[in-house]
């Protein structure tokens, strides 16, 4: 018989710029918790600006956990990550029944809550077929086979990450199976109950609220951030929008102005990924991204 577990971990997800860092906040203070970011963009002590790390003003208000805790030149995988922040929880919950997760990475969410899928062994001679590819035909060739061989997978990974693309790729072709096909192992039993919420919002006042984002990102000296960065941008950390566009620009390959707009444009596309992933979760209760603060704290007590 599995005990009911009396620990709770509340994970807040999303698309970016909604608003789950203001109300991971407040959620911790009123449940006496520590936060744990699963935002894989804002693990780098590097990244600042960019990855929309919460303010100092913010990190005080409640105790955090994985923001800029590893360097852009460490190699930190999702693995790493469940291992690591499963430890932290466990840890967490010997003086406090609550923990709160937040962030908008849907893959190191799922590992913390549900534990990673597994993938069979494939020829590592596909991977490196691919990787040659990748380098004398580009991205382009690789994205369209895996719109072919895996729709699913093709509109819910990070698309423009050439890694992410050659993994599912060679999975795919090492097995003839899709990649998407692997995500639904049952779940490792967790010490703790998770209680899943997601905001969202209409999708103009979500890319509203992206371009808003990036003006003052920007504003605040992003462009200064990625020079400083500049020399590091083949690190697989910095492959990530908001440097790479910049990347383009202070090698001379496109105008400022341009490299704004297309962190606009590939945010709000990232944004819509976020969304197909964590529709998929059927355990999550979606709020509007306005919703009153007591609303949500009468459904969590409800789930309690």
């Amino acid at each position: 018989m599995v005990k009911t577990p009396s620990n709770f971990t509340i994970a807040i997800v999303g698309p970016t710029a909604i608003g789950k860092t203001a109300l991971s906040i407040k959620l911790a203070q009123h449940y006496n918790a520590e936060i744990i970011s699963a935002d894989s963009r804002q693990f780098y002590k590097e990244m600042t600006i960019g990855t929309a790390v919460p303010s100092t003003k913010e990190l005080s208000e409640a105790k955090h956990h994985f923001i800029q805790n590893k360097s852009i030149k460490d190699t930190f995988t999702v693995g790493d990550f469940e291992r690591e922040a499963i430890s932290k929880i466990k840890e967490l919950h010997k003086d406090h029944t609550f923990t709160v997760m937040v962030g908008g990475s849907g893959l190191y969410v799922k590992a913390v809550t549900n534990g990673l899928d597994y993938f069979p062994e494939v020829d590592p001679n596909i991977r490196t077929e691919l990787n040659n590819r990748f380098e004398t035909e580009g991205l382009h060739s690789l994205q369209q086979q895996l719109e072919l061989l895996d729709v699913e997978t093709y509109n819910t990974i990070a698309i423009d990450n050439p890694k992410r693309v050659i993994r599912a790729l060679e999975i795919c072709i090492g097995t003839d199976k899709t990649y998407s096909s692997f995500l639904t192992r049952p779940e490792k039993h967790r010490d703790f109950k998770t209680i899943a919420i997601g905001l969202n919002a209409e999708r103009s006042i979500i890319y509203d609220r992206i371009n808003q984002r990036v003006d003052i990102m920007v504003a605040n000296g992003l462009l200064d951030e990625a020079k400083r960065l500049l020399p590091f941008k083949d690190l697989n950390a910095l492959n990530t929008v908001g440097y790479k566009e910049l990347f383009q620009y202070l090698e001379g390959h496109i105008t400022l102005d341009f490299a704004i707009s297309e962190i606009k444009k590939n945010t709000r596309r990232f944004a819509k990924r976020q969304l197909t992933w964590f529709r998929k979760d059927e355990s999550l209760k979606w709020f509007d991204y306005e919703t009153d603060l007591s609303t949500i704290i009468a459904y969590i007590d409800q789930q309690i």
